[in-house]
């Protein structure tokens, strides 16, 4: 049964299994390469998307659900924080290996959405389970704290 859900601005009908996840809808269907598969189970972090504005684990969200729904994904996020964010990890030079840096990136994004001067416990709160293996936490909160700031002007 085709699905209709906003995608990254535009009206998408996708017709898969209903039990897809959407992680392989956006890979594998779409050809938007830019939320990576981590581990599978929602653990990571690395394939989050914002679903209706929320961060969300695309591996563990399947098609059937996703009726009338709004999808941003990496390539799609255009926010004054998604600017300010990604300004503030090339200043830093948060990335290293960079494999998780799209979602650690849509997490980031969404918590300066909701809260513009985050603390050190917001961020710590907002990003718990997005994984870096590379350890680029302390870089992380870096660049959300300047991305903060950036963003009052």
């Amino acid at each position: 049964m085709p699905v209709t859900l906003t995608l990254n601005g535009e009206s998408r009908v996708i017709d898969a299994d209903p039990q897809t996840p959407l992680l392989w809808i956006l890979r594998d269907t779409l050809g938007l390469t830019g939320t990576k598969f981590g581990c599978g189970i929602a653990q990571c972090g690395a394939c989050t998307v914002h679903l209706d504005g929320v961060p969300t684990r695309s591996c563990q969200t399947y098609l059937g659900d996703l009726e009338g729904a709004s999808i941003t994904t990496i390539e799609g996020l255009e926010t004054p924080a998604a600017a300010a964010i990604r300004a503030a990890w090339t200043e830093l030079d948060v990335p290293q290996c960079g494999y998780c840096q799209s979602g650690q990136i849509m997490a980031a994004t969404a918590l300066l959405s909701e809260t513009p001067k985050p603390t050190d416990a917001d961020i710590d709160a907002a990003m718990d389970g997005n994984v870096c293996r590379c350890a680029t936490y302390a870089r992380i909160r870096s660049a959300i704290h300047l991305a903060a700031e950036k963003l009052e002007g």
